[in-house]
């Protein structure tokens, strides 16, 4: 009986090595939640982050966002890449770039909606539709990796709502969804999945 469970526990891992990309590292999402967390600190201390502010030094924010986003997503695939390797998982392949082309179709019509935003002058609205956009994106992610992402993806979703509604407090919201968030899932994946 004890081989038969075993024999059908191998099927399966086997087959979702095939069908889903099960090397994202829970290491990943606390490196990203401690780079957002920094990020925010630097442009909290050399600008402010009230909305009145944050029109006068859009340009700084840009630049410290993209920074941001630079060294999360290094940092992800640093900790990706050596989780895959230590599995001996490829790193590229259908699974993986279904998985990415999933997560980024939202993120990058998301990033065009705040650029539209900005533009127009509706400052208040970019970090509530990042939240919004970023959540979409994990959801639609989940179904070629981790299905524990999805619940990523909700928290972020209902966080970029309720920001909707309460605008002037974005730099609050986007701290909480791409700094903390992340940290807490993080561990949570790690614990979970990395030290196995």
């Amino acid at each position: 009986m004890d081989r038969h469970l075993e024999d059908i526990r191998e099927i399966r891992t086997l087959m979702e090595r095939s069908s889903r990309f099960i090397s994202l590292s829970g290491l990943s999402g606390v490196s990203a939640g401690t780079i957002a967390v920094a990020g925010a600190a630097v442009a909290y201390y050399l600008k402010g982050f009230f909305v009145s502010e944050a029109k006068d030094n859009m340009m700084f924010y840009i630049i410290d966002a993209l920074v941001v986003l630079a060294l999360a997503l290094l940092s992800g695939f640093y900790f990706t890449y050596r989780k895959t390797k230590r599995s001996g998982q490829k790193l590229i392949d259908k699974t993986s770039i279904n998985m990415l082309v999933n997560l980024f179709v939202p993120i990058v019509t998301g990033g065009i909606f705040c650029i539209a935003t900005l533009y127009h002058g509706l400052v208040g609205l970019i970090a509530p539709s990042m939240l919004i956009f970023y959540g979409l994106g994990l959801i639609n992610a989940s179904r070629y990796s981790l299905h524990t992402i999805r619940y990523l993806g909700y928290l972020e979703l209902v966080l970029g709502i309720v920001n909707l509604f309460i605008l002037g407090y974005g730099f609050i919201f986007w701290i909480v969804g791409f700094g903390l968030l992340h940290i807490i899932y993080g561990i949570f994946m790690y614990r979970k999945y990395d030290r196995q």
